[in-house]
């Protein structure tokens, strides 16, 4: 059973996990995910940020609820401030960036449909590609 509900195509609903892996410092509490189509959670940010950039396997539209946070692009290393708003944030998968929160803070995010593959770039392995359960594919 285990192996089916953490497949793509199983929709899984009311759950907590570590969104980003265990070092991104983000706590999701998802209401539902099911890959294939679209997820619904709140992201809890610790202060702070993990030192890997990354892109997503999905398109996300985010507000912002509570705290403050920096995103970071790289290579330009271009900043941009966000903090609780009515107008939402939206992330394209490819948008390669960190994000830095600056004390506790909490987002609603509403996901697309994942992509198998996305990309991380973290300082003592350089450019690595990830898939489902942050699996390493190269």
């Amino acid at each position: 059973m285990n192996g089916i509900y953490y497949h793509k195509w199983f929709p899984r609903i009311f759950f907590k996990k570590y969104d980003g892996g265990k070092e991104s410092g983000v706590t999701g509490y998802m209401l539902l995910e099911w890959k294939t189509v679209f997820s619904i959670g709140l992201l809890h940010f610790n202060e702070g940020s993990r030192e890997a950039f990354h892109s997503h396997a999905f398109n996300a539209v985010t507000w912002w609820l509570k705290g403050s946070v920096t995103e970071v692009h790289h290579p330009s290393g271009e900043t941009k401030e966000f903090s609780p708003s009515l107008r939402p944030k939206y992330t394209g998968r490819d948008c390669f960036h960190k994000v830095v929160a600056h004390k506790s803070t909490w987002a609603l995010t509403i996901r697309g449909p994942w992509k198998d593959e996305w990309y991380e770039h973290r300082p003592d392995e350089g450019h690595v590609v990830l898939t489902h359960g942050r699996k390493v594919v190269s």
